[in-house]
């Protein structure tokens, strides 16, 4: 697939991805991420190992539109996955004994 980042053209493929990706170390997820194969990589390593540019030259919005294009899982931010049904913040209080705890 054929794609514009930082006003370059690319030609990327789902396959060229995934093997660019291997090997490569997932960095500390703080804002949106994409899902390649079981890892979940912030966008901007993702840009900077699939264009080889400072990632200051591209946006965000650029790789996602492109990940999501080939097929693969953008996520907005870190954090947002139930656990059994249940948000983040109600089973960690439940860990603490606070108040939504069923052995209060």
């Amino acid at each position: 697939m054929r794609c514009v980042i930082a006003r370059y053209p690319f030609e990327l493929t789902r396959t060229g991805v995934l093997a660019s990706m291997k090997g490569v170390r997932p960095e500390l997820v703080t804002r949106e991420s994409v899902t390649i194969g079981r890892r979940r990589y912030p966008v901007t390593q993702v840009g900077q190992v699939l264009t080889r540019q400072d990632p200051r030259d591209f946006t965000a919005a650029e790789i996602i539109r492109a990940m999501t294009r080939l097929g693969f899982t953008c996520h907005d931010r870190p954090g947002t996955t139930a656990v059994d049904g249940r948000a983040p913040l109600e089973v960690a209080s439940e860990l603490l004994g606070g108040a939504g705890s069923a052995a209060a």
